[in-house]
């Protein structure tokens, strides 16, 4: 699953600002990574800012719900982020592991991890993805 489905993800503008890279994909499945850099934002002691983790998750989710659009489905947004931080997220780099719990016809629901290079899990996060009906 590799190509332009990774391409069009890590040429995103708003991805590369954040750092923010697509590590793998597979069916219901994505890992996103963001290396820490002296231009990421930080939270409390050099960590990774909470907003720029919750992004993360989101992403993650997206890309996950993205590796198994159905013809009839079109991408709609996220219709619900809910995050609980469990630790800073210190370290060189953060990942965020995301696996489809559900797919209907109008929701996906997400699970989402993100672990630092430690294996320490610093956040997890839900992510409900809306679609809409494609054009046939």
């Amino acid at each position: 699953m590799r190509g332009e489905f990774f391409d069009r993800f890590n040429d995103n503008p708003f991805h590369q600002y954040l750092g923010l890279t697509l590590v793998s994909a597979e069916l219901d499945r994505a890992r996103l990574r963001i290396v820490k850099t002296e231009t990421t934002p930080q939270g409390i002691g050099g960590s990774i800012n909470g907003g720029v983790l919750a992004t993360l998750i989101d992403m993650a989710g997206v890309a996950a719900v993205f590796t198994n659009l159905m013809p009839v489905s079109q991408p709609a947004g996220t219709a619900d982020l809910n995050v609980t931080y469990l630790r800073q997220a210190q370290g060189k780099w953060v990942d965020a592991e995301a696996v489809v719990l559900k797919r209907g016809r109008q929701l996906c629901t997400v699970e989402v991890k993100v672990v630092n290079d430690d294996g320490l899990l610093c956040a997890t996060g839900q992510v409900l993805y809306a679609l809409k009906a494609g054009l046939s």
